[in-house]
């Protein structure tokens, strides 16, 4: 088992997009239920794609299809905090990327939760992988690290 680090920080990031929590998001225990935290991975990272232009979800040819999911809780968080989830793209391969993201609870510098996901870039009618294109790479560039 790999050893355990502390949470990065905002400076490790390089993009954010915020996410309001809702009062459903909380628990019988009073805080962010965990699967709520892939929810909001998934929100951030294809917020961002869509807004940079990226992905198509009505006429893109090509899709991301998650393959692998992981996440590291360090801090609770729970309605009505704020989320400033920061990404950042750690690997850029053939047709897939793997993508990290941190979710920050209000103001604070430390990450709450700290998450990553590898989409494979797959045709959207055959579901076959395809190699990314040069476009979708130099915008992947972008946030890499």
């Amino acid at each position: 088992m790999a050893e355990r680090t502390g949470p990065s920080t905002r400076a490790d990031y390089r993009a954010f997009r915020t996410i309001q929590t809702r009062w459903m998001d909380n628990d019988i225990y009073g805080h962010m239920n965990n699967v709520v935290h892939y929810s909001l991975f998934d929100t951030a990272v294809n917020g961002w794609l869509i807004e940079a232009g990226l992905l198509d979800l009505k006429a893109g040819t090509e899709v991301g299809l998650v393959v692998e999911t992981g996440c590291r809780y360090h801090a609770e968080m729970m309605f009505p905090d704020v989320i400033s989830a920061g990404i950042r793209v750690a690997r850029i391969g053939s047709s897939s990327v793997r993508y990290e993201v941190g979710l920050f609870r209000n103001d604070e510098d430390q990450a709450s939760a700290e998450g990553f996901f590898i989409h494979v870039y797959v045709d959207r009618e055959t579901r076959r992988p395809r190699a990314l294109s040069e476009g979708m790479r130099a915008g992947l560039e972008t946030i890499a690290v």
